[in-house]
């Protein structure tokens, strides 16, 4: 999922816990700092009287301040989060939790690095769909490489890095001269390698 995606789940649920229906209808105790809320921000802390009493000050102003957040976004970010919202409802307990982790972690980040990686999602976002579609798929390759052969994969790319230039070049030409049968054979000895075999 996407960090806008998660920032609007999140804005969702706030909005949900301030806009529920079915609690404190008529009760009329003082609630503190509603003389800070607009009327319709009061009325709605009125209606939802026994949840905000149980917020602590901190978990009132981030609700408040996601409940304006919902509030300024457009009908069809809205209905966007409303959409992610309703996925992430659909997906495991397990599922939820490593997105919520996750999601923790992003927050975490000091904002430089927030930045920079948005920044590469978006230039990401940029690239042709075949582009794309590569990288995905060695993430994936990546993904189920045993811890050996990704520090073996890591020990290649440091020793391609350390190369002379004019070596990558050759090894480069060498390569692109090179007939399709005889690359796939060495892709194909490569996996087996990979896995083990002879």
């Amino acid at each position: 999922m996407t960090r806008r995606l998660l920032s609007g789940l999140l804005l969702l649920v706030a909005a949900l816990v301030l806009g529920a229906r079915d609690v404190a209808w008529g009760q009329s105790a003082p609630i503190q700092g509603l003389e800070n809320l607009t009327p319709e921000e009061r009325a709605i802390a009125e209606r939802n009287l026994e949840r905000w009493q149980k917020l602590t000050p901190e978990e009132r102003a981030r609700a408040l301040e996601n409940y304006r957040h919902w509030k300024s976004m457009t009908p069809e970010e809205r209905e966007s989060a409303r959409q992610s919202y309703k996925r992430f409802r659909q997906l495991s307990p397990e599922q939820r939790a490593q997105i919520l982790k996750d999601f923790q972690r992003w927050n975490e980040l000091p904002q430089e690095r927030r930045d920079e990686l948005q920044k590469s999602y978006e230039r990401f976002q940029r690239l042709p769909p075949e582009r794309r579609d590569r990288i995905l798929q060695r993430f994936g390759q990546w993904e189920s490489m045993s811890p050996e052969e990704r520090e073996r994969v890591l020990r290649n790319q440091e020793r391609w890095r350390q190369m002379p230039p004019e070596e990558r070049e050759r090894l480069r030409e060498r390569w692109r001269q090179m007939p399709p049968e005889e690359r796939e054979r060495l892709r194909e000895q490569r996996q087996q390698q990979r896995r083990g075999q002879p």
